[in-house]
């Protein structure tokens, strides 16, 4: 028998009926889709979730669904696009929105809920960048949780209660929000008799308003009224609101209005890598705790931004090499390189001061002596270490600091102290701890082990670089500056993340990126690519558990080149230049496909094609004798031997001949010659799939596809256009949006992505979509018919920079081709006159402000291209300056600013100049006395809670 009471308690549940509505244009085949925390919308199961329906009304296409659910119900719910099969193309960004029917609702009743779709732009404002620093004064507003209240009364005088909301970052202290509009409950337009909302946190803003019907349709605008009678109304049109004149519309609407209407917030910020600051205090390199005083001098000057290059241990090799920031020995820890000595201790031995002292005079030079200061620094510290180990290591913030980080620091120290027994970072050759697990790492960190104090040291160290950096993170935050930092692409393939996670890489491979305007013939970077399928299992946990690290010091971080987390260029293993690779994921060319254009000669298209005449015209007379050592005879061809027939073959036969003096000419210029000759190939078969092929990257160059049939080249000539430009466009979407959106998730950061090169037509919606904001060079334009960029066209969405660290600075640039300068002259700053011929600092000027000027949200400028703008810090030579050098993967990393940082401080002439750059372009600039006093209130609080 069934139950009865089941039945009259359902009978009995009080319910009202929630319609959503939202605008939105969607494409054929795609539908929008409402889901959320409870099960009438799913569950958070998009499959379950409500199914809107279209309708057209004006020039909108409005998406609506009604159910019914209890009384005082509460939820959280999203917005996605879907197929016909529920499958999600897209969903909107930021956080999950809120609803909780007020109590008072009557039983019965329609709640009409008005969205607007969340933008990825939208989102930013929600990130660390913004919330914890440029808007945290918001946090001092009161929030205050407007009730509604619903009256008898109100079905009576045919009113409709509507509730206001509308997000607001950028309200000052003592300013209000409202509305205004046509109705009278609205001031008829008037401010003084608007509608004030209410701050319920979050950058929320909301109030409750009963409306005779009869004042609908209604029009209505947000505005922020401060104080001292300062008036801001929203741009753009009016916003309006309709109703039915029929009595059964709702009489209950919630507006979610989405984003206040006003000019998009825009700042600037100075980039410098952590090595290249100086200061007084400083032992041969910049050190973390020096950042205080650039956060000091970039307020001062007008920027709401320092960053940074990576600032991770590259200790891999033990030598200059390791000076490369980008190939990290751990992703999790930081480099001891930027350890400030002098505060490990407040009780240093006078010898240690002494020596101390001797350091910094000897290390103080032009550039960096990367392996000097490393080994000053370590030796050092490992004598404060000895002394103080036991006061730090039973120190309760140290006990703190181990267990929240134990999971990445133990291999890490177990793997310096493997590195250095074995005198190699090559795991491969550490014989039984080669194969990482968990049980040999517990015996090599054992408090019985004999070299328990070396772990320790590790742990030391890092204990207090973190120290150090959150002091300085926090004095920048407090100070109203974002520290971004960088997240390098890849990783050291003789690092502890290989070691400890290898499942995670494709070591048989490395990376690196096709031509473009760094380097002619690519790059290799030598990092394992990852494998995206293995990272996937457990949501990609290694990249979140990264994010999450870097969001404990920085609340903005670079995406190190974007493109990899569509595509990235896979080179094999024995390769050293990066010409000869391939696009991974991507759909390569198969032999069916092939042979059914008429291509079927594999042998001749994917070896390398070498005639005697190539021979002779790049050995000359010594032809013969090249061809006898690295050659063999076949057919009417040449074939390289088996022991020399790839890049790294070849250098070391190279080498070795050249020992012998066996060469005609120098080794770097046969090595070139031969790997040209290696390079000459049509199409790369796949090593791992032999019917499948891939066309070489400009293909049309080479004499091996100029000596192909005019058939032929037509059929490889648009595969390869296929290939590079088309057929992979979707396949890279769908990869970008499966792993970009779990970095984006794990942390609060603000995202920029670092977009140059060979952009793909999916790139720059993808990065739209989720709320990434792109890199735009003025030398580098991504679009393909300018030489140069116009900064006064870029999008919001972009970071514009007249430079950055992996090309020449503005001055050498302008110095390098008087050709290009005379062009740049006549179609950027419009003029026919001759150009000077070094950047003078006018030039310098009027360059920075074309960027300060522009619409991108941030202007990003090396602190060199700043420097220009004062004659007295253009001594040094141009060409000094520059950071990197891509196209040299042996490049030292070793410039240094050759100014201190207290004496730029100092520099109040450098200072005004860059203000009132900034102040006229109408981009936001730091207030000091406010960042001054949230910094005394910190400070306050933090001395608080230490007592």
């Amino acid at each position: 028998m069934a139950n009865q009471g089941l039945f009259s308690a359902a009978k009995s549940m009080k319910s009202v009926k929630l319609k959503f509505r939202i605008p939105y244009f969607t494409e054929w085949g795609q539908s929008l889709l409402v889901c959320g925390s409870e099960p009438t919308l799913g569950s958070w199961n998009v499959k379950k979730g409500l199914l809107l329906s279209p309708v057209h009304q004006d020039d909108q296409l409005i998406w609506t669904a009604t159910i019914s659910v209890p009384c005082q119900f509460s939820c959280g719910y999203r917005y996605y696009v879907v197929d016909d099969a529920k499958n999600v193309l897209r969903w909107e960004m930021g956080n999950e929105r809120r609803l909780s029917i007020p109590h008072l609702l009557p039983e019965g009743h329609t709640l009409e809920l008005h969205d607007l779709w969340q933008t990825g732009a939208d989102a930013l404002l929600f990130r660390s960048a913004f919330k914890d620093v440029i808007f945290c004064k918001n946090s001092t507003f009161n929030i205050d949780r407007p009730e509604a209240i619903l009256h008898d009364e109100l079905v009576q005088q045919e009113s409709i209660l509507v509730r206001f909301k509308i997000c607001c970052p950028n309200v000052q202290e003592g300013t209000s929000v409202y509305v205004i509009g046509s109705s009278t409950k609205l001031g008829n337009w008037k401010v003084q008799d608007g509608l004030k909302l209410h701050y319920t946190g979050e950058y929320i803003w909301e109030a409750y308003c009963v409306i005779p019907r009869g004042d609908f349709p209604i029009r209505y605008k947000y505005c922020k009224y401060g104080k001292n009678g300062c008036f801001s109304l929203e741009v753009g049109s009016t916003r309006e609101l309709s109703v039915n004149s029929s009595k059964s519309q709702s009489q209950y609407i919630f507006l979610s209005d989405g984003m206040l209407r006003e000019m998009p917030w825009r700042g600037c910020g100075v980039a410098v890598p952590m090595f290249s600051v100086r200061s007084e205090d400083d032992i041969g390199v910049g050190e973390f705790l020096d950042l205080k005083l650039l956060v000091d001098w970039a307020v001062e000057s007008g920027f709401h931004l320092v960053q940074l290059l990576p600032i991770n241990d590259t200790s891999v090799h033990r030598m200059w090499w390791d000076s490369y920031p980008y190939s990290s020995l751990s992703v999790f820890a930081l480099h001891p390189l930027y350890l400030r000595l002098q505060a490990l201790s407040k009780n240093l031995p006078e010898d240690v001061k002494s020596e101390i002292r001797n350091a910094k005079e000897r290390l103080d030079g032009k550039d960096v002596d990367y392996e000097a200061t490393m080994a000053t620094k370590l030796s050092i510290a490992k004598k404060v270490f000895m002394q103080e180990k036991d006061l730090i290591l039973n120190s309760s913030s140290f006990h703190n600091f181990f267990s929240e980080n134990e999971d990445w620091l133990k291999p890490y120290a177990a793997f310096c102290f493997l590195r250095d027994f074995f005198e190699t970072s090559d795991h491969s050759q550490w014989g039984c701890f080669s194969n990482y697990s968990k049980d040999k790492l517990e015996k090599l960190v054992s408090k019985d082990a004999l070299h328990y104090d070396t772990i320790c040291f590790h742990y030391y160290n890092q204990f207090h670089l973190h120290l150090q950096l959150s002091e300085a993170a926090e004095y920048a935050r407090a100070k109203g500056v974002v520290l971004k930092g960088d997240l390098p692409i890849g990783v050291d393939r003789n690092s502890v993340d290989t070691w400890v996670y290898p499942t995670l890489f494709r070591m048989n491979t490395s990376t690196g990126a096709p031509p473009d305007y760094f380097a002619k013939n690519g790059q290799n970077w030598g990092f394992p690519t990852y494998n995206w399928e293995e990272m996937s299992k457990d949501n990609y946990g290694w990249w979140r558990a990264r994010l999450t690290q870097m969001g404990k010091y920085f609340t903005a971080y670079r995406i190190d080149h974007i493109l990899g987390f569509f595509r990235i260029w896979e080179l094999p293993d024995h390769a050293m230049t990066g010409l000869i690779g391939k696009f991974r994921p991507s759909i390569p060319l198969s032999q069916e496909e092939l042979e059914r254009e008429g291509i079927w000669d594999f042998d001749r298209l994917t070896r390398p094609y070498v005639r005697k005449e190539f021979l002779q015209e790049n050995f000359g007379d010594s032809w013969i004798l090249i061809a006898a050592n690295f050659f063999k005879e076949y057919l009417d061809r040449y074939e390289f031997k088996e022991e020399c027939n790839t890049e790294k073959k070849i250098a070391a036969k190279v080498h070795s001949c050249a020992e012998k003096s066996l060469l005609p000419e120098s080794e770097d210029k046969i090595r070139c010659d031969l790997f040209d000759l290696l390079k000459n190939i049509v199409l790369i078969r796949d090593p791992e799939h032999d019917k499948s092929f891939y066309p070489r990257f400009n293909l049309e160059d080479t004499s091996s596809f100029r000596d192909l049939d005019d058939h032929s080249k037509n059929v490889l000539k648009r595969l390869y256009y296929d290939y590079y430009f088309h057929r992979q466009d979707k396949l890279w979407q769908q990869n970008a949006l499966k792993t970009l959106p779990a970095l984006l998730n794990s942390s609060d950061m603000l995202a920029c992505g670092e977009d140059l090169g060979l952009i793909p037509a999916c790139v720059h919606p993808v990065m739209q979509e989720l709320g990434l904001i792109g890199l735009r060079i003025q030398r580098m334009p991504s679009e393909p018919d300018l030489e140069f960029g116009i900064p006064s066209q870029y999008s919001y969405m972009t970071v514009c920079a007249p430079s950055c660290h992996d090309c020449s600075t503005l001055r050498a640039w302008w110095e390098e081709d008087e050709e290009r300068r005379h062009r740049f002259f006549k179609s950027v700053i419009g003029s026919d006159d001759l150009p000077p011929s070094q950047c003078v600092p006018d030039l310098a000027h009027l360059i920075i402000r074309q960027h300060i000027e522009s619409p991108s949200m941030w202007a990003i400028f090396p602190l060199q291209d700043l420097l220009a703008l004062k004659e007295e810090y253009m001594t040094r030579p141009a060409t000094e300056e520059t950071i990197n050098d891509p196209t040299n993967p042996k490049h030292y990393w070793r410039y240094r600013v050759h100014v201190t940082m207290e004496s730029l401080i100092k520099d109040k002439e450098l200072k005004t100049t860059i203000k009132d750059l900034i102040q006229g372009s109408g981009r936001s600039y730091p207030h000091i006395g406010e960042a001054e006093r949230q910094l005394s209130r910190e400070t306050a609080a933090l001395a608080l809670g230490k007592q």
